[in-house]
């Protein structure tokens, strides 16, 4: 029997967690996506982490909220990984740099430019960060379950929220689908880890043509609460949970 062991900041223990992990960013949307499975409970809220646990269709299934950053994601993905966990996907949302790229709809990361810090102190940026095959595999199939038609390629991971768009501007031209703040340490620790790993967003804006997440009135539905976000959020958990319950039913049949 394992000694249970409370990890200091996301508060949970050996048995706490599933093998297979969601992380979202914001800690509201755990209970959110906690709600498309069969059952699950509350297994902490610390710092901003909040963890679910349940099951569907049988398989165990934990969400855990990392905040936002690089910083956060790899505390949560360290602490996660030392109390069981394996598999990790990303349910997260994301600004597209690409015209084509539109609001409410779905990106599926192939792979992460490291524009953060805290990979660098993991690997040299030479070490591509590289979304798992299999998982990324798995995203595709559920999301045609789905009848999604995600967009799949290569995003970037940036620390600066504010104040980089020559940055943007840049990898657009490099042909980069979208920026987020996370998946970049997220897939650099689990490949060195020899985990697996993956990120599905949804797209709430476009950051080039000053679409989307930013200011907004009392009473406005932008962002992450304009209607097709909100429902691209929900399709995106449901997406995931299928692709986990892909990944399980191959592993069985290795």
């Amino acid at each position: 029997m394992l000694k249970k062991c409370i990890q200091p900041h996301i508060m949970c223990g050996i048995d706490d967690v599933a093998k297979y992990v969601l992380i979202p960013g914001d800690p509201q949307r755990v209970e959110v996506i906690a709600s498309f499975l069969d059952e699950s409970w509350k297994v902490a809220d610390y710092r901003g982490f909040v963890t679910y646990t349940g099951r569907k269709k049988g398989v165990g299934i934990s969400v855990c909220s990392t905040g936002i950053g690089c910083p956060s994601a790899a505390i949560a993905v360290e602490e996660l990984v030392k109390i069981g966990a394996e598999t990790f996907i990303r349910v997260g949302t994301t600004g597209a740099l690409q015209k084509y790229v539109h609001m409410g709809d779905i990106v599926i990361a192939s792979s992460a430019v490291r524009e953060d810090g805290t990979s660098r102190i993991y690997a040299p940026l030479e070490f591509p960060a590289v979304a798992d095959f299999n998982v990324c595999t798995a995203l595709l199939q559920a999301a045609m379950i789905h009848r999604k038609k995600p967009h799949f390629g290569t995003i970037l991971s940036t620390d600066a929220f504010y104040g980089n768009h020559e940055s943007l501007k840049r990898w657009n031209k490099f042909g980069v689908l979208a920026v987020e703040m996370e998946s970049s340490a997220i897939f650099t620790i689990a490949a060195l880890k020899r985990l697996k790993a993956g990120s599905i967003l949804a797209v709430d804006g476009n950051p080039l043509l000053g679409v989307g997440k930013g200011e907004f009135e009392p009473g406005e539905h932008t962002g992450e609460l304009d209607s097709s976000v909100r429902e691209a959020i929900r399709e995106e958990a449901k997406i995931a949970i299928d692709a986990i319950l892909i990944l399980e039913k191959n592993s069985k049949a290795v």
